[in-house]
């Protein structure tokens, strides 16, 4: 697998993919509510995931209505991986900065992260 199999994935599109890795399997309309987004726009998400195979979906066996959702081992390729980068980056500044420039730029890529869209 290549960074070419993510292509189009959107910071929305990973903390989705991350939320329901983490979860183990959630339902569209949870999504909605925990993200505060859509029902709507949430089924256009999960549309591009399940197209792009990060998603998969099941439906339940108490209520045929009912349809989870569950990360694939690519979507959980997608989030291990950027766990991975995020450390090996987190560890290599830590050799660099001191702890006072570590919380200066956590300051500010936290700023920069909330101001923008992504």
């Amino acid at each position: 697998m290549n960074k070419g199999d993510f292509n189009g994935v959107t910071a929305t599109h990973y903390n989705l993919v991350e939320y329901i890795y983490r979860k183990g399997k959630t339902t569209g309309k949870k999504l909605a509510m925990d993200f505060g987004i859509s029902a709507p726009a949430i089924s256009r998400q999960v549309k591009f995931l399940l197209e792009n195979d990060l998603l998969s979906q099941e439906q339940s066996d108490e209520d045929r209505r009912v349809f989870y959702l569950k990360a694939t081992d690519k979507g959980k390729l997608l989030i291990d991986a950027s766990e991975s980068f995020r450390e090996h980056v987190t560890k290599q500044a830590s050799a660099i900065l001191s702890k006072e420039e570590l919380e200066d730029l956590a300051y500010l890529l936290n700023k920069v992260l909330t101001k923008i869209k992504l």
